[in-house]
């Protein structure tokens, strides 16, 4: 590892790409200090708090505390991520994009044009809502008005400045996807969730300095992030490989010999996308709520669906198994994979080509992808576990000997902010693999030039 490292920084192109990359991150971080024109900050940070657990919250996660300071940067990379999703699915309904995506690079040139404009149009109707819910609310402690001139004034600087910062931050992103190392929205991302983590260990120690939480649950806590870590590291790097014989074949007047390889299918291929997608759509009853000021049966709904209530879960659970199935059906299709195989001569062994062939590889495809979103429901689940516990009292007719027959620190919670659970471990540690990946193969592909540069290779002289 210190090698590679030292290699990293003996490569001057590799060295120059690392160094550009650190310099657009340090760009990213300097934007989150720059507030918004015409926003009261001190009063946002009491929002904050109350505004955990909907959209507002959720967003302010990938944000890196943008989005709760309102920064020219608050929207970050969810507009663009957001359309790169919907065209993404659109790609499959829709003929056009799909002649797109199959024209090669100028296609998908195409459907990047798009995605930037429809980035755009998400940019501004976000920043006019967000414009428009902070008009609304007004902080309970002391009744400070969080913007000091509301009006159409307030909302068209609101809407140029965070569409503005949006379309800066996807240009960073792509700077360092072409010039930098690794997947430039993937690292924006996971700068805005890690920045976090020196006021958590920082929380964490005052914590145990004032004895809110004792040594051994600290040890204990520890533990699992590292049982958690390794968990997720061991997952996505889990395949299940499904053996393919090619029988041999004639070309021209060449004979080749039939080759035996892979199809390698991931046990997690919608990575972290179902989770992101569940959490929207269970936060978006609570954002309503916040916009539209409802009560009565909108506020029931809301603490139905709040942390460790029964009802969030099951829904959690059921959105976690349904995108999961959804997204992987979207990216791989069994029939193009069986066709592709009959046409140059390969089969699975004992499975007949074509419609049986696709049917196998969808059987097998249905129960990893099963195992997967088993294995993300208890990643997401973690932390709501760690810091509420699972409420079990509402549930009919069993809830409340339920309740009293469980441990307290199962139905409240172990009192612990495990602040990188869920959804932001798992974009952490897997942008942190991918990373390494590129690094490790950039340092390949250099160590094959520098072999080549230095051997002249000459025909053979008849």
């Amino acid at each position: 590892m210190l090698d590679a490292f030292k290699n990293l920084f003996a490569v001057a192109d590799l060295r120059n790409r690392v160094l550009f990359t650190l310099a657009m991150l340090g760009v990213y971080r300097v934007g989150s200090h720059i507030p918004t024109p015409g926003v009261n900050t001190a009063a946002l940070a009491l929002l904050a708090e109350q505004a955990r657990g909907t959209m507002f919250g959720f967003y302010d996660m990938f944000s890196g505390g943008n989005l709760s300071q309102v920064t020219i940067f608050a929207l970050g990379v969810m507009p663009y991520i957001s359309a790169s999703i919907i065209l993404q699915l659109l790609t499959v309904v829709w003929p056009y994009l799909e002649r797109l995506s199959k024209e090669g690079e100028l296609g998908r040139r195409k459907i990047t044009q798009y995605t930037r404009y429809l980035t755009v149009v998400l940019a501004v109707a976000q920043s006019m809502a967000i414009a428009i819910y902070l008009e609304q609310q007004t902080n309970v402690a002391g009744g400070l008005p969080l913007v000091y001139e509301p009006g159409w004034g307030f909302r068209l600087m609101c809407i140029l400045t965070l569409t503005t910062g949006t379309m800066f931050v996807m240009w960073l992103g792509e700077q360092i996807t072409e010039r930098g190392i690794g997947n430039g929205m993937s690292l924006l991302i996971f700068a805005g969730i890690v920045v976090n983590f020196p006021r958590a260990v920082t929380l964490t120690f005052d914590q145990l300095r004032t004895g809110q939480i004792g040594l051994i649950r600290l040890l204990i806590l520890v533990a699992l992030m590292v049982a958690v870590i390794a968990a997720i590291v061991f997952v996505e790097r889990g395949q299940r490989r499904i053996v393919v014989q090619y029988a041999k074949r004639v070309v021209g007047r060449r004979q080749f010999a039939g080759t035996s390889t892979h199809i390698p299918l991931k046990v997690n291929t919608g990575g972290v996308i179902p989770v992101i997608f569940a959490s929207s759509l269970l936060a978006f009853p609570g954002t309503l709520t916040g916009f539209f000021q409802a009560g009565g049966w909108g506020d029931s709904i809301v603490r139905q669906l709040a942390y460790g209530m029964p009802l969030y879960n099951l829904l959690f659970v059921s959105l976690i198994l349904f995108f999961a199935y959804f997204y992987t059906a979207i990216i791989f299709n069994p029939d193009d994979v069986s066709e592709n195989m009959r046409k140059y001569g390969g089969f699975i062994p004992g499975i007949r080509p074509g419609k049986r062939t696709a049917e196998h590889i969808d059987t097998i495809l249905t129960r990893i992808t099963l195992a997967g979103a088993a294995y993300l429901c208890l990643v997401a689940l973690l932390p709501e576990f760690m810091i509420t516990g699972f409420k079990v009292a509402p549930i009919p007719f069993i809830g409340e000997r339920l309740d009293a027959i469980l441990p307290q620190w199962f139905t409240n919670g172990l009192g612990v902010n495990f602040f990188f659970g869920g959804t932001s471990l798992l974009i952490v540690v897997g942008v942190a693999m991918d990373t390494v990946s590129q690094l490790e193969s950039q340092l390949i592909m250099r160590h094959y030039d520098g072999f080549m540069k230095k051997t002249r290779i000459r025909g053979r002289r008849d």
